[in-house]
């Protein structure tokens, strides 16, 4: 079956051309897909437009156009030792979340810090992946029979990673990966999305690595805590600055969009907005005028809230319906990351658990106590490859209480909060399939009157929360929790061996 030619529109035609101008001026000539050696001329460029403006499209047009010039992708799972003078491409996002929405349209996206950070892999297993990358005849390993390196060889043919490919062949992360160790070398183009969530300083280590940097990102959504409202694109100048404007994503008539691009409006108020949602609802079942909070959805798919009480309070209430003890968690309970709590000495295991996709903001599902006490096995929402078992302190936080309830505790390790409810500032960079968003909470928003960035800060969060929603938005109005249908479940998570994470590696 041919495949037909993206037609762009005007805007992103005009986009792609600055970009591969760019891209020429740095010796990759993407017209006639001819590579030259690096001329250190690129820099950075952005490519900026609100949801369903066409950026994820562009991104994975010109991903495609630079494979074709024979460009390699760099995955941030494993990189050849042999890989010499070729040009470089890695596409990046700040959560794992983010960069699976991405590998889910086709394109090979991997986090920041998987690239900031690299894998040392066994010597032995290592040349299975440089079979598998292509750079070396099929090895003979003891112990992994012909049909495990047959299934790795067809994982590795339609998902293009190799830690599943390995997971595949019935391998455990910790068998082939030995540790992580900080970049060493630059690499040469860099595509970032979410770039409204990068803050100075990742923005400066970025263009430590890339000299040939491209950010895409949304100038509506919120910047970063601590960076004053802005978004490091919008330090660029005017040329280096690309506006997407037509929308694109999913059909012209989508309901979702439409909420979000009405925000703009500046006649449109809070009162005004709620009521397009009631009357969209009443015709359109993508868009629900919600009378409770939906605890089903709760587990997969956290409530947006602007304020922590509500979303402390809303998890309690989630944890009362489905009986949680106060003592312990239940399996399938959502956690989020909240960072890890580990002295300098353990540098080098810090590495190994944020590698692993266990870095801040990360969603997680608990799946019960690990063999070792403090541990919990986890699988962690959007990796490649998601089930871990780490030291794990996890944080019931309480209404009206200072101190979190702490049900269980590592002496030290990854730090978790509970996921089902999340401020809407957290959840930027994921979206879900049905997103519920507590209205109360923005119009708390709006009667505070706050700006951010000469926007009124109800908006800025209504936009962000309501694009989050892939194909459904419930819009709760009031503060009531629904009934469960039945028990957390895990049995939806893909089953695969936990790769385990000890404290126990030699001090740096």
């Amino acid at each position: 079956m041919t495949t037909l030619p993206v037609q762009f529109s005007d805007d992103q035609a005009t986009a792609y051309d600055s970009v591969a101008e760019m891209l020429m001026k740095a010796g990759i000539d993407l017209g006639d897909s001819l590579l030259h050696p690096p001329r250190g001329e690129g820099g950075v460029m952005a490519v900026i437009g609100k949801a369903g403006s066409g950026k994820t499209l562009l991104l994975a047009e010109l991903y495609k156009a630079l494979e074709q010039a024979g460009v390699d992708i760099v995955s941030g799972d494993y990189e050849s030792r042999k890989k010499g003078e070729k040009r470089t491409l890695a596409i990046l996002a700040p959560t794992n979340k983010a960069a699976s929405v991405l590998r889910l349209r086709g394109v090979p996206a991997t986090t920041i810090h998987r690239i900031l950070y690299t894998p040392v892999y066994d010597p032995e297993y290592e040349r299975i992946a440089e079979w598998l990358a292509g750079n070396g005849d099929k090895p003979e390993i003891e112990g992994l029979t012909e049909e495990a390196l047959t299934r790795a060889k067809a994982f590795y043919e339609r998902n293009k990673s190799i830690p599943g490919a390995l997971a595949a062949a019935g391998l455990r992360g910790s068998d082939f990966i030995t540790g992580w160790k900080r970049r060493e070398d630059p690499l040469d183009i860099g595509f970032v999305d979410e770039a409204s969530m990068l803050d100075d300083r990742q923005f400066e280590d970025l263009k430590e690595i890339f000299p040939n940097l491209l950010l895409f990102g949304d100038p509506a959504q919120l910047a970063p805590v601590n960076q004053s409202g802005a978004m490091v694109f919008e330090s660029l100048p005017a040329p280096r600055q690309l506006t997407l404007n037509r929308v694109h994503r999913q059909k012209a008539d989508n309901p979702i969009l439409d909420l979000a691009h009405a925000l703009a409006d500046p006649m449109v108020d809070f009162y005004a907005f709620e009521r397009m949602i009631e009357e969209i609802a009443k015709t359109d079942d993508r868009v629900v005028w919600g009378q409770r909070v939906e605890v089903d959805l709760m587990a997969r798919s956290p409530v947006l809230v602007w304020r922590n009480a509500t979303r402390i309070r809303l998890i309690n209430a989630f944890r009362t319906v489905h009986g949680a003890p106060e003592d312990a968690l239940l399996e399938g309970e959502p956690l989020v990351c909240d960072g890890i709590e580990l002295p300098l000495k353990h540098r080098k295991k810090r590495l190994d658990l944020e590698a692993r996709g266990l870095i801040k903001g990360a969603q997680v599902i608990y799946l019960g106590p690990g063999r070792k006490p403090g541990f919990s096995r986890l699988h962690v929402m959007g990796a490649e490859d998601p089930q871990v078992s780490a030291a794990s302190i996890v944080k019931i936080e309480k209404p009206d209480e200072e101190e979190p309830f702490i049900p269980y505790a590592a002496r030290m390790g990854a730090a978790f909060l509970h996921g089902a409810a999340v401020t809407i500032h957290k959840a930027q960079g994921s979206q879900w399939d049905t997103t519920q968003v507590f209205g109360p909470d923005i119009y708390a928003a709006a009667r505070m009157g706050r700006s951010e960035a000469g926007q009124p800060l109800w908006k800025r969060l209504a936009y962000v929360a309501v694009t989050r929603a892939q194909n459904r938005l419930i819009w709760v109005v009031r503060n009531r929790l629904a009934k469960p249908s039945g028990p957390l479940r895990i049995d939806d998570l893909r089953a695969a061996p936990a790769a385990t994470l000890t404290l126990e590696a030699q001090d740096e």
